[in-house]
């Protein structure tokens, strides 16, 4: 069995886990999300915790049954808490501006780019270079970041970077900075 696997998920008061061979549903204060089972997967709820158990031998079970604690546990995590990413724009002229469940940004383009939110994602600005990203499925607020972040055209012709940064999750006001690659010290 694999070793992230073998760590219970505990299951917090108010969140209600539900189980069936084909998928398995987490309910809890922020929303309900659900996820399809692997079949090489088995979860089963013990008191306040959940346990997963690989159905087989096979290495690809194995595998799978770290991957699903892992999901299982950021769903867990997304109805009680959320997630949520903040991104800074760095250049000249670049705004956000958020308006409903749309995403206004001007990047230097002849026209605004809009990009449209899907259903259980909220985004904000709390100023005209910082937004942030909000929702209860880790993966589907990193992908929006992350296409928010495409949106952005690179220039290679720039050292420090312009563009849209993921700001640090634990600094909370620092702006990532990009690694010195294969330049080596000068």
């Amino acid at each position: 069995m694999s070793r992230i696997a073998k760590n219970p998920i505990p299951v917090p008061k108010g969140v209600e886990v539900k189980i069936s061979p084909a998928e398995i549903s987490v309910k809890g204060p922020l929303g309900t999300i659900a996820r399809p089972m692997d079949p090489n997967v088995g979860i089963e709820k013990d008191g306040e915790t959940l346990k997963c158990k690989a159905l087989g031998n096979s290495n690809h079970a194995n595998a799978m049954s770290g991957t699903m604690r892992a999901l299982v546990a950021n769903m867990v995590t997304g109805v009680t808490k959320g997630f949520e990413k903040k991104l800074a724009l760095v250049g000249v002229g670049y705004r956000a501006q958020a308006q409903g469940d749309k995403l206004n940004l001007s990047l230097g383009f002849s026209h605004p780019v809009v990009q449209s939110m899907p259903k259980g994602i909220k985004v904000a600005t709390p100023t005209q270079t910082e937004i942030v990203v909000s929702g209860i499925d880790k993966q589907l607020v990193g992908r929006i970041a992350a296409d928010a972040h495409d949106l952005v055209p690179a220039r290679a012709d720039l050292e420090a970077a312009d563009g849209l940064a993921q700001v640090a999750g634990a600094i909370g006001d620092a702006i990532l900075e990009g690694q010195a690659g294969h330049r080596g010290a000068r």
